[in-house]
């Protein structure tokens, strides 16, 4: 009689040979396709309930995060050890005046660079990124607890703090009871020589002349100009350093964080509002051209909620309605940015000629 085939062991080992093959297959195409991404650009942008989750995890896996900001160190850098310190992600941060963060942002972009995750500056600075197509629109949930100015049509920025123009005194040179209540006031002779202003603030003039009325507060400041002069400083800080001196007695354009932490070192020094302040914003933004996405929108959310306390404590104005700030108890104005880009030219050439110059 013939032998009966061995067909069950031959149709396993071919079996085994087949499943294999199979993973073979599967390794070589994961091998030439590259690393297989989680999620695209847009849709890491637009996570939504278990964002945090997976923001976090992405983070992980990223480890390193570049920022560039024009923030000044002291007050940026209590944010950043704490998102470093929560979430394991190595920050590199590069800082420099907003106009810097604007060119090299751009001239790396034109170069084809990919070097900067996530942007912390100015208004102006961040709306002029948004028109070269550079940032990110993110849909953060952190949104949703913030002041209705601080949120942008395009989304590809958000505020984050806000810096409140406020006027400031030398208390041992100037009484309470003298300090001007108008602009108006300050046409007073009593002023003469004690007005200090600093040289860049033409969108804080352009607020202030178009609340007035252009035509009425142009004629105001060419007259404070005529009867008492203006004394023009380089630098918020300076200036208000100048004021605790005693060397400008009278100051009208001081960054409110600034002022509380010169009225909190115990220098003779005060600041005040001449209704409504004017209120520029600083925010963040993600480049479109993110490599380390998953922690740049982590750190986007954060600063906008955690980061915000934070931003309380160096005295900035915050932009979450639940934390109250200085906008609670004074009028204000919130100052676009396309006054500095598209009306700009104007505002520094009247504000050089009629403030700068007539010192």
């Amino acid at each position: 009689m013939r032998a009966k085939p061995q067909t069950g062991g031959l149709r396993q080992e071919r079996g085994r040979q087949v499943a294999t093959l199979s993973l073979a297959i599967s390794g070589l195409v994961l091998l030439l396709a590259g690393p297989v991404r989680a999620a695209t650009w847009p849709e890491i942008a637009s996570y939504g309930a278990d964002r945090a989750q997976k923001l976090a995890a992405g983070a992980a896996q990223e480890g390193t995060l570049s920022v560039y900001t024009s923030l000044n160190t002291k007050d940026i850098d209590p944010v950043i050890k704490a998102y470093e310190a929560k979430y394991k992600v190595k920050v590199s941060l590069w800082r420099g005046s907003s106009e810097q963060v604007v060119q090299r942002v751009v001239a790396e972009a034109r170069a084809g660079r990919k070097d900067v995750d996530l942007i912390l500056t100015n208004g102006p600075a961040l709306e002029a990124l948004h028109r070269e197509k550079l940032l990110e629109a993110v849909k953060s949930p952190k949104t949703a607890n913030l002041i209705p100015e601080a949120i942008q049509p395009a989304g590809d920025w958000t505020a984050t703090q806000l810096n409140v123009f406020v006027a400031a005194y030398n208390t041992d040179l100037v009484k309470k009871a003298d300090l001007p209540k108008t602009y108006q006031d300050l046409t007073d002779p009593k002023w003469k020589g004690k007005i200090g202003v600093e040289a860049g603030d033409s969108d804080w003039f352009a607020g202030v002349v178009m609340d007035l009325g252009e035509e009425k507060g142009l004629k105001l400041f060419r007259e404070i100009a005529k009867v008492n002069g203006f004394s023009v400083r380089k630098g918020h800080t300076l200036l208000t350093n100048l004021v605790s001196a005693g060397e400008v007695p009278l100051s009208l354009t001081n960054y409110s964080f600034t002022a509380e932490q010169n009225k909190a070192s115990g220098a003779p020094f005060d600041w005040f509002v001449i209704p409504p302040a004017q209120a520029r914003p600083n925010g963040v933004a993600v480049t479109k051209t993110s490599q380390h996405p998953n922690a740049a929108m982590l750190l986007y959310d954060f600063v906008l909620d955690e980061g915000q306390p934070m931003f309380l404590k160096r005295g900035f104005v915050t932009v979450r309605k639940d934390i109250p700030t200085l906008l609670n108890k004074v009028p204000y104005k919130f100052l676009s940015p396309s006054i500095t880009l598209d009306q700009g030219e104007k505002w520094e050439k009247l504000y050089d000629s009629i403030v700068v110059k007539a010192h």
